[in-house]
């Protein structure tokens, strides 16, 4: 029995050959929140529209509106709350949504590193079982995390003077 590739008729099965279909055609510019959303910065091209009506997005530096024109060689610059800032250079104008391979090679990108995470020890894991934390146990605890201001060994409360 023959494998099942089955795809939508006239879809390009070279990723090069897919870049090509979703570039615009003879000179033709491309809105910025379109260009986003096609190499996979946002997950829809309406929460591209809102960063860039938010202000979170700038070209060269300025902030644009939604509408504007990208051209190859522009610095686009995304920063998305709870995330790290993404510098990318346009190296290639995409129009359409494209995989994830093809859509790396529109762009370079320039981000700086994310922060290392921190390495934390979990306080206050108990074991299974033990049942509720006593009061002493609860303000053993508290001194752990340093609830209070209090570092270790200090008494909480306040305090009298």
């Amino acid at each position: 029995m023959a494998a099942n590739t089955s795809q939508t008729p006239g879809a390009p099965k070279d990723p090069a050959e897919a870049a090509r279909a979703a570039a615009p055609a003879g000179g033709e510019s491309v809105r910025v929140d379109s260009w986003i959303w096609s190499v996979r910065l946002v997950k829809t091209r309406s929460a591209g529209a809102a960063a860039c009506k938010g202000g979170h997005v700038k070209v060269n530096g300025t902030s644009v509106k939604p509408a504007h024109a990208l051209r190859a060689g522009d610095e686009v610059r995304l920063r998305q709350p709870g995330q790290r800032e993404r510098v990318v250079v346009v190296k290639r104008l995409i129009r359409k949504r494209v995989g994830s391979p093809v859509a790396v090679e529109a762009y370079v990108d320039n981000s700086p590193p994310p922060p290392p995470r921190e390495v934390v020890a979990p306080v206050g894991i108990r074991d299974r079982g033990t049942g509720r934390p006593t009061k002493r146990d609860r303000r053993e605890l508290e001194r752990l995390r340093g609830v209070f201001g209090q570092g270790p060994g200090e008494e909480a409360g306040p305090q009298q003077h």
